[in-house]
């Protein structure tokens, strides 16, 4: 059995049934379900979700992308100050990444100023933390492979001249 292929089914749909990932991947049912059960009990599957567009919904959310400059420590490089920072509720989402800034923390609150004081607060105050930027979602177009906008039917641009 394809095991890659069976995990890409699944992160696109994980309501697909065992029956319906057997047919796609060519494979019976008990291969399928036992092939499932072997990938959540080593860790490869870590959990199952549905993509939510929480603003058709009468919830408030602030979603906030944090990028975070950080002083490695001796003998444990970024993972220390990682752990610290993702064991916070608020934290949805943190990367380790190149470029200008080390860390790329997501966070979800009802509020900018919740937000706001998270970095001020939590964030700022760690003593390997150097520098942060905060960025506010505005709007989402695409988030893992779903669009949250719908296509346009026509192409209402005008030609240039």
């Amino acid at each position: 059995m394809n095991k890659d292929k069976l995990l890409m089914l699944l992160e696109k749909d994980c309501k697909l049934s065992v029956e319906q990932l057997a047919a796609l991947l060519g494979s019976t049912p008990e291969e399928t379900a036992e092939a499932v059960s072997e990938l959540e009990n080593n860790g490869t599957i870590l959990g199952y979700g549905a993509t939510v567009d929480w603003e058709k919904t009468d919830r408030e959310l602030v979603t906030a992308l944090i990028e975070v400059k950080v002083v490695p420590q001796r003998g444990e490089g970024f993972d220390r100050v990682a752990s610290r920072i993702y064991q916070h509720r608020e934290v949805d989402t943190i990367y380790l990444m190149s470029g200008g800034f080390d860390l790329m923390v997501m966070l979800v609150g009802k509020t900018l100023k919740e937000v706001a004081l998270f970095v001020a607060q939590k964030l700022a105050t760690l003593d390997s933390v150097s520098a942060t930027a905060t960025h506010f979602v505005l709007k989402k177009y695409k988030d893992r492979g779903v669009l949250f906008v719908k296509e346009p039917t026509e192409d209402h641009r005008t030609p240039l001249v």
